[in-house]
């Protein structure tokens, strides 16, 4: 079992200890606001699975069926975890909407909001980890994973000091307004995170900086070459794909323009790694003038 699927197991564990005692929470105080912050906690531990199960996928080698591996499955996972995050705020906008005809003073709001702080102490803690890990082993449904639990996190902490002025203000229909604040703020979590993740279905090309690098790269180690042109790069999960075409002289040997070509694939993946790239070699008459000039 790799690091990715560890992290992955470790947030279902994290996930299903903060749901129990998000709810033990709104168990004590009767609050609609804890009530849809444990709500959330329960999307957490349904996320957390599919997570798990979309990196297990992933780290799959290729087969016949399948020759660029299985790396896109874990944005299939990310754009999952949006649409549950969604769900998960009309649900909690249900009951705020219901709370603001019924408002009642909430109960033992101490040890409540004690226990849930705890709760968002652990998340906040587990979330960090998992998007510091998720960049670092370059997996979209860990980052996705540490995203959608920070969120979960700022509005705990809403929540909470929300629920604080309720007892000294007498304002009930405060615990009603912090749900709804809740769920605004996880659909707005919910669109970014599928926004990003089909992207990365939709094959996007990488950042503009690397992009950049990409090319100084091939340009300072692409000696004997004329240029390169039609450069393309995406995406899949913790993959990056980079194919272009490279110009020599027509009379230069197959031997010559393959060691142009490892050289090249050396210095772009030391610089992107975890790097699939594909050379096209072409002789000079197919030369664009408008590609990457060899330095």
């Amino acid at each position: 079992m790799n690091r990715i699927q560890k992290l992955a197991i470790g947030s279902i564990l994290i996930g299903a200890l903060v749901f129990a005692l998000k709810y033990a929470a709104y168990y004590l105080t009767g609050s609609i606001a804890l009530y849809s912050d444990a709500l959330e906690s329960i999307i957490n531990v349904v996320t957390a699975v599919a997570a798990f199960m979309a990196v297990r996928l992933s780290a799959t080698p290729a087969d016949a069926n399948h020759p660029y591996g299985h790396h896109k499955v874990e944005y299939f996972s990310a754009v999952l975890e949006g649409v549950l995050i969604i769900v998960a705020a009309l649900m909690i906008l249900r009951e705020a909407y219901f709370g603001f005809f019924a408002p009642k003073m909430i109960n033992a709001p101490a040890m409540g909001l004690a226990i849930n702080a705890a709760a968002t102490v652990i998340n906040g803690f587990w979330s960090w980890l998992l998007i510091r890990q998720g960049r670092r082993l370059r997996s979209p449904a860990i980052v996705a994973d540490g995203r959608h639990l920070l969120t979960d996190v700022f509005t705990s902490v809403g929540v909470i000091i929300g629920l604080v002025l309720v007892p000294v203000t007498g304002w009930t229909w405060l615990d009603p307004l912090l749900a709804a604040f809740v769920a605004v703020n996880i659909l707005w979590s919910g669109w970014g995170l599928i926004k990003e993740s089909i992207g990365g279905l939709m094959d996007e090309a990488l950042p503009e900086t690397t992009l950049a690098r990409v090319r100084d790269i091939i340009a300072m180690n692409a000696e004997g070459a004329i240029e390169a042109h039609d450069l393309r790069t995406r995406h899949a999960g913790k993959m990056t794909f980079i194919d272009f075409h490279l110009v020599v002289p027509g009379t230069m040997s197959v031997t010559d323009a393959h060691d142009i070509c490892d050289r090249l694939e050396r210095a772009l993946k030391d610089e992107v790694k975890d790097a699939l790239i594909t050379i096209h070699v072409e002789p000079d008459n197919k030369a664009k003038h408008a590609g990457i000039v060899v330095l």
